[in-house]
């Protein structure tokens, strides 16, 4: 796959919804429970393997130790053996697409009831890497650092999203419709995260995340 110059090796957007269901957008955060369950459940059992390998497997107990536990384990193939297994970037990729599409159900982004499968109206893609040419070995012990301006920006987005979504809460509950720009805003926010954590996490690129909502 050939990446444009101006293009960032992380993507993510959703489609605008013309219509949606003031019913389902009123039992939004009921609705949401059960398959946020399933995404829980599913990345507890994903890790569990990978906490064995540990000693000190309370720094898995969580959903934070979990994220280190994915970098941990990334960063030292890249580091020790300069590979990034095809079905590691696989299994990754199609986590972040099934909680992406969580996610955007919650945020009511979308009406149609996240799937494990389909890709819906949510389009998450990431380039696989070639290690050796794109990636530099070194660079996974400091990237976290790197973004550390990255993270104070999206702490303030994140608060600014959830705002965002409370007046659309309001504005489809009266007019059927989330208002275009807050939807774009939201998603941005979305982007902008998975840019990030393609960068300084996941560890698909080196190329530094752009500061931008688009």
């Amino acid at each position: 796959m050939i990446i444009k110059s101006k293009s960032y090796p992380a993507s993510f957007d959703i489609d605008y919804p013309k219509e949606q269901s003031r019913l389902t957008t009123f039992f939004r955060i009921f609705l949401t429970i059960p398959i946020l369950v399933i995404l829980t459940l599913l990345t507890m059992s994903s890790f569990e393997s990978l906490a064995s390998l540990f000693n000190d497997k309370s720094e898995f107990e969580d959903e934070g130790g979990i994220i280190v536990g994915l970098f941990a384990v990334t960063a030292l193939m890249i580091l020790f053996r300069q590979r990034y297994p095809r079905w590691w970037f696989d299994f990754n990729l199609e986590l972040q697409r099934f909680s992406a599409r969580v996610a955007a159900y919650l945020f009511l982004l979308t009406d149609k009831y996240p799937s494990t499968e389909d890709k819906q109206s949510v389009r998450l893609d990431l380039v696989y890497p070639n290690v050796k040419k794109d990636l530099n070995r070194w660079l996974p012990l400091v990237k976290w650092l790197l973004a550390l301006p990255h993270y104070v920006v999206l702490m303030v987005l994140a608060i600014a999203a959830i705002l965002a979504t409370v007046i659309a809460w309001f504005a489809i509950l009266f007019t059927g419709n989330y208002p275009k720009n807050l939807f774009d805003f939201v998603v941005g926010v979305g982007r902008w995260g998975l840019r990030v954590q393609a960068y300084a996490l996941l560890l698909v690129t080196d190329k530094y995340p752009p500061f931008s909502l688009k």
